[in-house]
């Protein structure tokens, strides 16, 4: 129960982190009366001098709404982006491109909210064994041979201990926490992720040594042979930094990916960068969120052909519909698009593997 909470708890921050950058416009109504933060008078649903809503609330329901839109609703929009996002995308990332904004949840919003949700949801699922026992709190009981791996954790739960002392020093103080408690849950994910890491390789026993590889001469050797040995020596260490560094730096997909798609169209002027960003945003949400799903739909017997099918069958065929309706193409174009896209796809994710394992080892 106490790990569902933890889980649960970092899905909310990530709709928090989300709802931060999701832009307000076009949520309300007309107003009338002064700002009560500036004194202006309104003429709409908003303070055109200091930007604030021209309707507050002093009561604890209105302020458990706020909450639940934050994390179910992103004040309505959720409900009418994911429908397009799953069946409709092309024209989910057109509208969004020519200006239709206030309708659905930006993509950088929504991306924000299923990288949380996705590590939550996958980490939860994987097993916490092999001499491993966690806390609430994400602590490990395990015993580990590598003093590099002891010594990371140890700075990774004082690190947690201190975050933990800075939100109650600035809650006593009145100061605003969502930054503490942000960087708070994502470090005690890490911890998780680390745990995993410990129960994947066990006590980390039977070192092993390449010596062959040590005799290899060529540009970048010195660097491949100083990785080889640090994933032989140390696998624990570099899996659970390969978990974190995947978490963190989630968001260089977008311009990883977004080349790969402006060659498709670099011909035709008419779209910009803009343009290739937000369908690479939104491609990429969509395929972590499918891949949520079907990883639950996989983890019950019942379900599992569902999953499988799910995730090796739709994506190209969202990938089709969002080229053919984004970029108003022919049925052949969007095609040929796709066939190519797919192959720029496990380039983009091979790159973003070389980074993760790259920062992983240095």
């Amino acid at each position: 129960m106490d790990g569902d909470l933890g889980e649960a708890a970092d899905i909310v921050t990530g709709a928090a982190v989300a709802r931060a950058v999701e832009p307000s416009a076009g949520e309300g109504c007309g107003q009338s009366g002064t700002c009560l933060n500036c004194g202006t008078d309104l003429l709409g649903a908003h303070c055109h001098a200091c930007g604030q809503k021209g309707s507050v609330h002093r009561t604890i329901g209105a302020f458990g709404h706020d909450i639940l839109h934050s994390v179910l609703h992103f004040d309505g929009k959720i409900w009418r982006t994911l429908p397009l996002l799953f069946w409709n995308p092309g024209e989910l990332t057109r509208r969004y491109v020519h200006g239709e904004r206030a309708k659905f949840v930006s993509p950088l919003a929504l991306f924000l909210f299923t990288v949380f949700l996705t590590f939550a949801v996958v980490n939860q699922l994987m097993p916490d064994d092999t001499g491993m026992s966690g806390a609430d709190d994400g602590s490990l009981q395990v015993t580990i041979d590598s003093p590099d791996f002891a010594l990371e954790r140890q700075k990774l739960q004082t690190k947690i201990t201190r975050l933990e002392n800075e939100i109650i020093d600035a809650r006593d103080a009145g100061k605003p926490t969502a930054a503490l408690e942000e960087q708070l849950s994502s470090d005690k994910l890490g911890l998780r992720f680390m745990g995993t890491a410990a129960g994947t390789f066990g006590a980390n026993k039977g070192k092993t040594d390449n010596p062959s590889l040590r005799d290899t001469d060529f540009p970048g050797a010195a660097a491949l042979i100083k990785a080889a040995e640090t994933a032989t020596k140390n696998p624990q260490l570099l899996l659970y930094k390969m978990q974190s560094n995947a978490y963190k730096y989630s968001w260089a997909l977008i311009p990883i990916s977004v080349p790969f798609v402006w060659l498709l169209f670099f011909w035709r002027r008419q779209y910009k960068m803009f343009d290739h960003a937000v369908f690479v945003t939104y491609s990429l949400t969509f395929i972590m969120q499918l891949g949520v799903i079907c990883t639950l739909l996989i983890s019950f017997p019942q379900t599992e052909v569902i999953g499988g099918l799910l995730l090796s069958l739709y994506p190209p065929i969202h990938m089709y519909r969002q080229l053919r309706g984004a970029y108003q193409t022919s049925r052949f174009s969007a095609f040929l698009r796709m066939c190519l896209l797919s192959v720029f796809a496990i380039t983009a994710l091979t790159l973003f593997a070389v980074l993760v394992i790259t920062i992983g080892v240095t």
